[in-house]
């Protein structure tokens, strides 16, 4: 890390410990919707603030995420081939951004209004228990920006768009393939990276670029493969000499740290660093945690902090980070019931409600489900078989994102359908991080004596976190 990083993150730091110190603990504005919609292009943000974006009075109590302070990133950018790594949660509202953005010397003009597009969600003839939003895949109204949009406008040189997982506009399955194109919007070639051939980009397109922007929405698990993409990135930009500056966002469940450590035996495509399953870091955090333990190659990296954000501020995204996450409340449950990715029991894809419930067909419960084929989620597990277990929607949004990380719901299916080693896919060790846990469960041992496991590694990595924090932890912090 150079020198003007460690002075910026440690300004950061001391900004929000003393916002904390004064009481300033802030809940964020509800941005939500039914439907998803592509926005079209708005008035350019380069000269002069939209007249469509809503007041900043709207969003003053939220955090404001790292995109919206370009006084701090674009002169980091200007002169340089930029590329961006970058997806459909890379957005922002146009009243939230600095003065740089709307003074910024851009030569062209914003191009006409093009042609909303809009993107069906799947849905259902069933009614939930309890109400939570549905996250749109794009957000409501106007006022939004993208950030490769907004570069564009600026009239900075952007080279590329690298994609994550789920493609650049986040509609594709999970680990599906997804192949290369060009954005319509910009002319920007899509190079991703998750199209079944390579992780990382071709020397070509390495060299295509002087700084790597990376802005992606993550949601604080250890097996969300959003950070696993930016550290590849981190790596292949160590290697070429590039810069990388990585535009922060909260973490939605930032207050939990909690679940095994990873056992690096297990490293794979959804686990890749010795982080416990809830993390309590943002992406920034995890970048600098990254380079300072050794884990990627050093590079230069900057950090762009959110502002007005602990970890203990709640924060309600946007958008859907990803096509089977379509509300709040599955955002908090993903810790306990992603799990259930390493067993024969459905977590609700292929319905309305995944990660809001769980079955299988012999299984005991009230609630039934019958996965189908649906946006994202092609072929689910237990496809057109009738699944009985629980409805998790009977909970309310606070009591969901209380839970954490909890192996209740596990250990119940588990004993509920008997079925012993063949409850487990190979999956389970991957996503759980350890081998200890399998036998344990096996052997009929409590959640307590899971949790006595792995409490030592969670000490130290508590401890070790500290170093790398950009945020104070807040007086709701788990820790």
């Amino acid at each position: 890390m150079n020198h003007s990083t460690t002075l910026r993150c440690r300004r950061g730091l001391r900004s929000l410990l003393a916002a904390l110190c004064t009481g300033l603990c802030a809940l964020v504005a509800v941005q939500t919707a039914a439907a998803a919609v592509l926005l079209p292009y708005a008035e350019t943000a380069c000269d002069g603030p939209a007249s469509a974006a809503p007041s900043r009075a709207t969003t003053d109590a939220g955090p404001l995420v790292g995109m919206t302070d370009t006084a701090a990133y674009f002169p980091l950018l200007r002169g340089r081939r930029v590329a961006v790594l970058a997806n459909h949660t890379s957005v922002a509202l146009r009243s939230e951004l600095g003065d740089a953005a709307h003074a910024s010397a851009a030569t062209s003009a914003a191009t006409s209004a093009a042609t909303s597009a809009a993107t069906s969600a799947a849905t259902s003839a069933a009614t939930p228990a309890a109400s939570s939003q549905q996250l749109a895949m794009t957000p409501a109204g106007e006022g939004w920006v993208h950030l490769v949009d907004l570069l564009h406008e600026c009239g900075f040189d952007l080279r590329a768009i690298f994609s994550p997982e789920h493609g650049f506009r986040g509609e594709a399955d999970a680990g599906a393939h997804v192949q290369s194109s060009v954005d319509a919007r910009t002319g920007v070639p899509i190079r991703s990276l998750y199209d079944g051939r390579t992780q990382r980009p071709s020397d070509e397109a390495m060299r295509s670029f002087d700084v790597l922007v990376v802005d992606l929405q993550d949601v604080g698990l250890r097996f969300y493969t959003y950070y696993i993409t930016m550290l590849r990135m981190m790596e292949a930009c160590a290697d070429y000499g590039i810069p990388v500056v990585v535009l922060d966002r909260p973490n939605p469940n930032g207050r939990h740290i909690d679940g095994p450590v990873l056992d690096m035996k297990y490293r794979s495509g959804v686990g890749a660093l010795p982080l416990p399953v809830l993390h309590g870091l943002t992406m920034g955090e995890i970048a600098r945690m990254a380079v300072g333990e050794g884990w990627t190659p050093p590079c230069s990296l900057e950090v762009v902090p959110c502002r007005r954000y602990t970890h203990a501020t709640p924060y309600r995204l946007p958008v859907a980070p990803s096509p089977n996450l379509r509300t709040q409340r599955a955002v908090y449950l993903y810790a306990s019931l992603c799990l259930f990715e390493g067993t024969v029991v459905s977590l609700g894809r292929g319905t309305d409600c995944p990660f809001e419930c769980y079955g299988h067909p012999d299984l005991a419960g009230d609630f039934s489900f019958t996965p189908r084929p649906t946006a994202g989620a092609a072929h689910p597990p237990l496809e057109g078989r009738l699944c009985h277990g629980r409805d998790l929607r009977k909970l309310s949004e606070e009591e969901a994102a209380g839970v954490g990380f909890s192996l209740g719901w596990l250990l119940e299916a588990c004993h509920g359908l008997e079925l012993g080693e063949h409850f487990f896919t190979p999956m389970f060790e991957k996503l759980v991080g350890v081998g200890y846990l399998r036998p344990l469960i096996l052997e009929g041992a409590t959640e307590e004596q899971m949790r006595a496991r792995w409490h030592d590694d969670l000490l130290r990595y508590r401890t070790m976190r500290l170093g790398y924090l950009l945020y104070p932890d807040g007086p709701a912090s788990e820790l």
